[in-house]
């Protein structure tokens, strides 16, 4: 049955309808608790679960400078890391990469355990992630992603995909309601410049009678593009790089408020 309210939107599993999104080597438990006064929910992470992409995050480490978890226990350090939110209130989240499922099982387990919430990377586009199959290459293999959802999902957490739009050869509304069927419970999408695409996905869940929410993110700043990716249909919005800046968040959960208010 569909979770549509009577107003047009979904409810996402956190309130306010607003989420920090993972920044690499950056969203831990001390950056969610520092957005916590206007965020509803934060995404941890990315971390890398298995051998090949933890690899391919060393490779990036050394290779360009970039910040990146790697603890030698991906799934303690995860575990430790949500456990340090329990007494904060919002709605956790988890980020993870993966080539495998038995340590998106493992993860997605301990999720459920914390209450928090899986979300499978299909969104990264670096070449080493890429190069083994993770983040963005996913998005072109929607069997191999579905299988990933379906995995995670057994496992009992709340499950979101982040995705990205404007991949050459990826039909993303078509792949939408084919997440939702996996057991998706968010779809959480990058528009990259493409912001209509919020609503191409939208329509496509509800076409094909889906429940799973939508979470708008890039370039959440302000009322205007607050408005724009709910009057797309967005039933939550998610902020990136400033989601350290509390007067960006501020600004963001002011509009939030305001816009739904006036529905």
């Amino acid at each position: 049955m569909s979770a549509r309210r009577a107003g047009g939107r979904r409810s996402p599993p956190f309130d306010p309808p607003l989420a920090l999104a993972s920044l690499s080597g950056e969203a831990d438990a001390a950056w969610a608790r520092g957005g916590a006064a206007s965020a509803g929910a934060a995404f941890l992470g990315g971390i890398a679960l298995d051998d090949a992409t933890r690899e391919a995050a060393r490779e990036m480490v050394a290779d360009r400078d970039r910040e990146e978890f790697l603890p030698d226990d991906p799934v303690a350090f995860l575990n430790r890391e949500l456990a340090a939110l329990a007494d904060v209130p919002l709605r956790p989240g988890f980020n993870v990469r993966t080539t495998s499922t038995e340590p998106l099982r493992r993860a997605a387990a301990t999720c459920a355990d914390r209450g928090a919430i899986l979300e499978v990377n299909a969104h990264c586009r670096q070449d080493e992630l890429c190069a083994v199959g993770a983040g963005e290459t996913l998005l072109r293999d929607g069997d191999r992603l579905c299988e990933y959802v379906r995995a995670a999902a057994s496992e009992g957490p709340t499950v979101s995909v982040k995705v990205r739009a404007e991949v050459p050869g990826v039909d993303l509304s078509a792949l939408a309601a084919r997440l939702d069927d996996a057991g998706a419970d968010l779809l959480h999408v990058d528009a990259m410049d493409s912001e209509p695409v919020i609503r191409e996905v939208v329509e496509s869940v509800d076409h094909a009678g889906g429940d799973c929410a939508v979470v708008a993110n890039n370039g959440v700043r302000d009322r205007d593009t607050v408005a724009e990716y709910l009057g797309y249909g967005a039933d939550a919005v998610s902020v990136g790089r400033p989601s350290d800046d509390p007067r960006v968040l501020r600004r963001v959960r002011d509009a939030l408020d305001e816009l739904l208010a006036e529905r």
